[in-house]
């Protein structure tokens, strides 16, 4: 519009304000017309969801992978659309720090790594990615793993058997071969350890997308025995091995597996702990659920370490390690328990001050008895 004076001035102002109001949102088309393009052209499946886990968009990869329609998937929370029950519990805990593998929704032969990263305002973004092939060969690895465990168990034993024999002989013969034979029956006690570890770790691994039997576990009587086998080990240590433990609380689990599970960590911290030094054991309800821990006075971990402590064979101080006679796969066996009980492992140490071991059970594995009283040994 014309204008004089004043008028004219604000007139221009106006319209110079409208020109680059329209120039920004040609650039803002053109930006979201990139996202869109590129997310789009990702091999990866990809879906951006709202504040309510509802899907605002889907890419190709999407469609094909998670078997999600936009005309009429759009709009829907996801949970409704992928029912797995372990992406059933991701998005409900809401913890993104890790992926969580799965099969295909579309096709059961492939297997999705999901990961949802947060971003903007309260905005995630779904990121799915085929891991079949990785998964194919995870399980070649594996099976070789367990065949060649199986295949070294029986000559192994038979080894170790002889020199167990041999060891016994008291004639003149043997006599100076003693200090020898000791040495090999130790190694190969040690080797037998090393198989039987692999052969426990192939198995939980072979059935880590099943989750533990629902049966309950007394974790009380499971502690005090574990507790004993821990005093007689620590006896020429001097250690003071305590429990701390609510007798009203068991578990849904499986009991071979919860006992090598919480015996690894407990023999480990008597193991690394020095003469005169102390062992806790705590199994107690908390706020989400349950936690069994263990707490020790022993040299400690490097925190540079504790990442890379749940790998298979890895040590910390190899040398050490070997001469306490540890196979370097127990805590391995730990994590993948723990992972088949829904269940998670914490640690923390300081150098020469020790180190704390939690493992953190959900409230729906937790049975409470009643009229028991909490224990303190």
């Amino acid at each position: 519009p014309q204008g004089s004076g004043i008028w004219a001035e604000i007139f221009d102002r106006i319209y110079h304000l409208q020109k680059q109001n329209r120039s920004r949102k040609k650039k803002l088309a053109k930006y979201i017309t990139r996202f869109r393009e590129s997310t789009a052209a990702m091999p990866d499946a990809t879906v951006v969801l709202n504040r309510y886990d509802q899907i605002e968009w889907i890419n190709k990869a999407a469609q094909e992978a998670l078997g999600l329609q936009p005309a009429k998937d759009v709009g829907q929370h996801l949970s409704n659309l992928i029912r797995h029950p372990g992406f059933i519990r991701y998005i409900t805990r809401k913890d993104y720090s890790s992926p969580v593998e799965l099969p295909s929704p579309s096709n059961e032969l492939q297997t999705l790594s999901i990961r949802i990263i947060p971003y903007g305002q309260d905005q995630r973004l779904l990121i799915a990615r085929d891991v079949t092939r990785l998964k194919q060969l995870e399980q070649m690895r594996r099976d070789f793993i367990s065949n060649i465990s199986h295949e070294l168990r029986t000559p192994l034993t038979v080894i170790h058997g002889y020199l167990e024999s041999m060891q016994d002989e008291t004639g003149d013969s043997l006599k100076d071969w003693q200090e020898n034979i000791d040495m090999m029956r130790r190694q190969s006690s040690r080797m037998q350890h090393i198989v039987d570890d692999l052969l426990m770790l192939s198995r939980l691994e072979n059935e880590e997308t099943k989750q533990a039997s629902r049966e309950e576990v007394a974790i009380p009587n499971l502690l005090q025995m574990i507790k004993d086998e821990a005093t007689a080990l620590g006896t020429e240590k001097q250690q003071n091995i305590t429990l701390e433990c609510d007798d009203e609380l068991s578990i849904f689990g499986v009991q071979n597996e919860l006992y090598s599970c919480f015996s690894n960590l407990v023999f480990n911290a008597v193991r690394y702990t020095p003469v005169g030094g102390s062992v806790t054991m705590r199994w107690q309800q908390d706020q989400d659920g349950a936690y069994f821990e263990v707490q020790d006075t022993g040299i400690g971990i490097p925190p540079q370490h504790i990442p890379r402590l749940t790998e298979r064979f890895f040590r910390v101080d190899v040398g050490r390690s070997r001469d306490i006679g540890g196979t370097g796969l127990g805590l391995a066996i730990v994590k993948h328990i723990l992972e088949r009980h829904n269940a998670s492992l914490s640690i923390t140490s300081l150098i020469n001050h020790g180190s704390t071991f939690r493992c953190s059970f959900p409230a729906e594995n937790i049975i409470r008895q009643q009229h028991k009283a909490v224990t303190k040994a």
